[in-house]
């Protein structure tokens, strides 16, 4: 399982010109789930997503002190298959390692469920669609996170 997380004051998702999910200062979480992912991985990025320091622990600090759960971020969580695109060989990636459709999604919606639980506010894109996502980075922060099935 691959997640980039952006660190933001803003984030939206539009699909067909509607748009279907934004939030404030957050994190934006781009998620592509391998064919061998299962419940372990699940549990593991969700605990990284909440727990990780990046935020400042006052308006303009230097240091990151405070995870998204401390500040009362938001999420906004989109599916992005292509997270496992390999363009190692050719000119066309290949996408060999992505899950199929129904597995991904089902991974994909438990994600969700598990980082609904927080309590925190979580909005979505929508699986398999085509969507547009505007992100207004804050510093620009950006990480990926990886948790292979061992």
């Amino acid at each position: 399982m691959r997640v980039v997380i952006q660190r933001v004051k803003s984030s939206q998702v539009t699909v067909n010109g509607e748009m279907i999910g934004k939030i404030g200062r957050g994190l934006n979480l781009l998620v592509g789930i391998a064919e061998t992912d299962t419940d372990d991985q699940i549990d593991w990025m969700v605990r990284k997503c909440l727990e990780l320091r990046l935020f400042p622990d006052q308006e303009g600090g230097d240091r990151w002190q405070k995870s998204v759960q401390e500040i009362g971020g938001e999420l906004l969580v989109v599916s992005q298959f292509t997270l496992y695109g390999d363009c190692r060989k050719g000119r066309r990636p290949s996408f060999d390692r992505s899950a199929t459709p129904q597995t991904a999604e089902n991974l994909y919606n438990c994600f969700v469920a598990k980082l609904r639980e927080s309590g925190l506010r979580v909005e979505t894109g929508k699986f398999g669609a085509m969507m547009q996502v505007a992100i207004e980075n804050d510093g620009p922060v950006t990480l990926i996170l990886e948790k292979e099935n061992t």
